[in-house]
């Protein structure tokens, strides 16, 4: 399409690479782009984790990241001119827009695991780099110089303000920390206007919009990821999504962004909340029927179903209170998927610790549960082919050498249940954002013995899941072959780490 029939947009949304992108269909792969490239090419580790989406004749992606079609609907609904644009397709329109608006889940690698992985490695992870690479384009520095507004927000926000000086040196005009649909339509009118924009705003609890202020996406979602809900009764202190209102999404609602995926072609959905299983639940009280009608209308538009998280203690307790996890994977698992993936967090293996940062984590169940309610919930996934990739927090405040043991313990019980467990470290969030960060002088041969036995564990699965469930098929041969050496290449590096830890332990 030649420059004159090229629509311009007045307002601009995007990120960087190792965000824009599907991650080859597989979520999961997104973890791959927190760690620095390990062992190949990083040109070969970006495309192994975040290659380049399609695009259509103006670089707008087919798939996006969902947060950003949220700011992109909300603008639109308020009748802007804006669209998300592929970041290899800005230029062309910088020198028309008048705004620029950045989301991301990490920015500068502070989250965990990016942070684990560099503070153990020595090395920049690659969705760090990427994104400065992004904002030191030539394009976006030239559009500033000439008035360009720049907004940047998401999951990640807080992290500019333990960056400052990339806050100074990219222009940033306003950091939007907190749900945006309500925010972002006064700012755009601010900056389209030429006034002046807030360094930071906030939005807390009393400024979250409520459902029928949180639009429908407009285009497809990365990999069909579809809102069900917003918040956690849970109250984990470690967490802010704890800080936010429960809202349920009706399911007409749902459905809606459903249809908008599939009709781009989109053959597989990821139902997304901080606990799939409380979808339509009176408290902890799962919601049977709101769950199977939930899942029967996924199959009715997609292939394959995942769920984005669930908790421990819910698998538990909606098995054991109605034989639900069964009724569920009935609907999803068919001819068209064998197994079904999800994230989980474990945390921790100590009563102890459990009790002071999350003692709602194990209801219905009593804190002191907890680890019984782990193993117990592992053994139902492992049944219904449900694969979770857990993760569980080194350096929790008040942490104790007895707290690890525990904590290794409970991975040896965890040994035969098909998983992944990712260790990270503690990152000061929600309730505890004042406390001190997790670094690596802080590790004890305690945290080594855990993170050990994570690694051996992973890698174990690894293998299965790449051999019986992962990437099937002739197109993915590449792709999974890339994945088979890389996952001998952490194994033989293990093996090496390990004799080097033994001959220091024994002097």
């Amino acid at each position: 399409m030649s420059s004159k029939t090229t629509p311009t947009f007045d307002i601009l949304i995007t990120s960087d690479r190792t965000m824009m992108t599907n991650h080859h269909g597989r979520e999961f792969l997104g973890f791959v782009t927190t760690g620095p490239p390990l062992g190949l090419p990083e040109k070969i580790w970006m495309w192994m984790c975040a290659p380049k989406p399609k695009v259509d004749e103006v670089g707008r992606p087919v798939e996006a990241p969902y947060g950003l079609r949220k700011v992109e609907a909300a603008l639109l609904d308020a009748g802007f001119s804006a669209a998300i644009i592929d970041p290899d397709h800005l230029a062309r329109h910088l020198r028309h827009a008048k705004v620029l608006m950045i989301g991301h889940h990490d920015y500068f690698a502070l989250n965990s695991p990016s942070i684990e992985w560099w503070l153990l490695t020595g090395k920049e992870p690659v969705n760090r780099r990427s994104f400065l690479r992004l904002m030191r384009r030539p394009e976006i520095r030239e559009a500033k110089r000439r008035g360009l507004k720049i907004i940047v927000g998401g999951p990640a926000a807080w992290q500019w303000l333990w960056n400052t000086s990339f806050w100074r040196e990219f222009g940033i005009d306003t950091v939007v920390d907190g749900e945006a649909e309500r925010v972002i339509i006064e700012l755009a009118e601010k900056a389209l206007a030429g006034e002046e924009l807030p360094l930071y705003v906030y939005v807390g609890p009393p400024d979250t919009p409520h459902i029928d202020e949180i639009p429908e996406i407009k285009g497809a979602s990365v990999n069909g990821l579809v809102e069900i809900m917003r918040g956690c009764p849970r109250n984990c202190s470690f967490c802010p999504v704890t800080l936010r209102p429960l809202r349920f999404y009706p399911l007409d609602k749902i459905e809606k962004e459903m249809q908008v995926n599939a009709r781009a072609g989109l053959r597989g959905c990821i139902l997304h909340s901080e606990d799939v299983l409380l979808y339509g639940a009176k408290g902890l009280e799962p919601n049977p029927d709101a769950l199977i009608k939930l899942h029967v209308l996924a199959k009715k538009y997609f292939k394959t179903l995942a769920w984005s998280h669930v908790t421990l203690a819910e698998v538990r307790y909606a098995q054991e209170r109605s034989n639900l996890i069964t009724k569920l994977t009935e609907v999803v698992l068919d001819e068209n998927q064998d197994y079904l993936g999800v994230q989980i967090g474990l945390e921790t293996g100590s009563v102890r610790l459990a009790k002071e940062i999350m003692p709602a984590k194990a209801a219905p169940y009593s804190v002191e549960e907890w680890p019984e309610t782990v193993e117990r919930a592992m053994a139902i996934l492992h049944e219904h082919r449900i694969i979770p990739a857990l993760t569980l927090i080194l350096g929790l405040p008040n942490e104790t050498e007895e707290d690890l043991i525990a904590t290794a313990e409970l991975l040896d019980k965890l040994r035969d249940y098909r998983s992944l467990i990712v260790p990270m470290f503690f990152v000061p969030l929600g309730q505890l954002k004042s406390r001190s960060w997790f670094l690596r002088e802080h590790i004890k041969d305690e945290h080594i013995e855990v993170m050990r036995r994570c690694l051996w564990h992973s890698i174990r699965w690894a293998e299965d899941m790449l051999s019986k469930f992962y990437l099937k098929g002739p197109q993915h041969a590449p792709l999974r072959l890339v994945l088979k050496l890389f996952v001998s290449y952490v194994k033989w590096r293990g093996r090496q780490v390990e004799k080097w830890l033994n001959s220091i332990r024994t002097g």
